[in-house]
C-alpha cells in the first residue's frame, strides 16, 4: 500500500487508539478527545491514504486489508516519533527507577507497560519488585521504592486512582461449586487486600469456607486453580490465562471492590512521572475496553 509521506503523526495515533480500544467512543476517552474529532481525524487518514481502513457500523468495528497492513506502519511510526522528539528534547529522561507492583499486575499487564515505557525513554533503569500490596507500601513509605502500583489500602488516600472494580470468584473453567461444602479458598497470606474483604465477605453472610491453598505468587494459586483444587478471589481485568469467573449466586456472594492506584515520590522526578503517565495511559485504555 502506498501511503503519502507527509501523514500527520496526530492522525496515526488516532487510528490507533481506535483499534486498541476498540470503538470511536473508547479511543476518544483514552486521548482525552470528543469522539468527533477522533472520527474526523480517521476520516482524514482515509483521504490521504486514499482508501477504507476501518469498516464500522452501529454494532462492530473491523480492520480492512488496507487497515491491517497500516496498523504495524502506523505504531512503528509514533514510536520513531516519540524516540525523535526524546533525542531533540534537552532533557531526556535518564536514570534509576525502583518499580514496585502488585502481583497480579506484574503477571498480567507489566510487560506491555514496560514495553511502552522502554521505547520511549531507554535510558531510564528499572528495578522492579512484586508481591503483596501491604509489603510494597511498607517498602516505598521506608524509602526503599520510588513508585509503587498497588491495591488501595483502607484509610490510604494518596496516589492516583488506575481503575475500581468488584473482586470476582475464578477458578477453573470446569470447577464445580458445591452449595453444602465449606468452599474451598485458593489465598495469598495475610496481609491481603482480596484475602482480608474475601473472608469479610463469606463471615458476613454465613458461608462456610476452609483454605484450601495458600501462596505468596500468584503463579502458584494460578496453578492450583487450574488443577481445580478452589476458587480465589481476584481482578477480573488482572485474571490469568486458563481461569474464568464464577458468577456470584445464593451460595457465592458478590464481593466488594477494588481500587488500583498508582502512588509516586511527588514533584521532582521526571522519570517516575513518565512511569506514572505509561502506566495510567494502559490502564485507561484497558479500562475503556474492559467497560465497552
Amino acid at each position: 500500500m502506498s501511503v503519502p509521506n507527509l501523514i500527520p503523526v496526530d492522525l496515526l495515533q488516532a487510528f490507533v487508539a481506535v483499534v486498541d480500544a476498540g470503538s470511536f467512543t473508547r479511543a476518544a476517552r483514552a486521548l482525552g478527545l470528543r469522539q468527533s474529532t477522533v472520527s474526523q481525524q480517521i476520516g482524514r487518514l482515509e483521504t490521504l491514504a486514499g482508501r477504507r481502513l476501518l469498516d464500522r457500523d452501529t454494532h462492530r468495528m473491523a480492520l480492512t486489508p488496507s487497515g491491517e497492513r497500516l496498523l504495524d506502519q502506523a505504531r512503528a511510526i509514533i514510536d520513531s516519533h516519540v524516540r525523535l522528539g526524546q533525542t531533540l528534547s534537552e532533557a531526556p529522561l535518564r536514570g534509576r527507577l525502583r518499580l514496585g507492583a502488585s502481583e497480579d499486575f506484574v503477571l498480567s499487564a507489566l510487560p506491555d507497560v514496560l514495553a511502552t515505557f522502554a521505547r520511549r525513554h531507554p535510558e531510564v533503569d528499572l528495578e522492579l519488585s512484586g508481591g503483596l500490596s501491604h509489603d510494597l507500601y511498607d517498602a516505598f513509605d521506608a524509602g526503599r521504592l520510588d513508585v509503587i502500583f498497588v491495591k488501595r489500602r483502607a484509610g490510604d488516600r494518596r496516589g492516583t486512582r488506575a481503575w475500581q472494580e468488584p473482586i470476582r470468584w475464578i477458578a477453573h473453567p470446569e470447577f464445580h461449586l458445591d452449595a453444602h461444602a465449606p468452599l474451598p479458598l485458593l489465598l495469598y497470606p495475610p496481609p491481603s487486600v482480596t484475602r482480608a474483604r474475601a473472608l469479610e465477605t463469606l463471615e458476613g453472610c454465613g458461608r462456610d469456607w476452609r483454605i484450601a491453598f495458600t501462596s505468596a505468587s500468584l503463579a502458584g494459586l494460578s496453578a492450583a486453580a487450574r488443577a481445580g483444587i478452589g476458587i480465589m478471589p481476584h481482578s477480573e481485568r488482572l485474571m490469568p490465562r486458563g481461569l474464568a469467573v464464577v458468577p456470584a449466586g445464593a451460595t457465592l456472594p458478590a464481593l466488594p471492590d477494588v481500587e488500583f492506584v498508582v502512588i509516586g515520590p511527588g514533584p521532582g522526578n521526571p522519570a517516575a512521572d513518565g512511569l506514572i503517565a505509561t502506566m495510567l495511559q494502559w490502564a485507561g485504555i484497558a479500562a475503556a475496553v474492559q467497560c465497552g
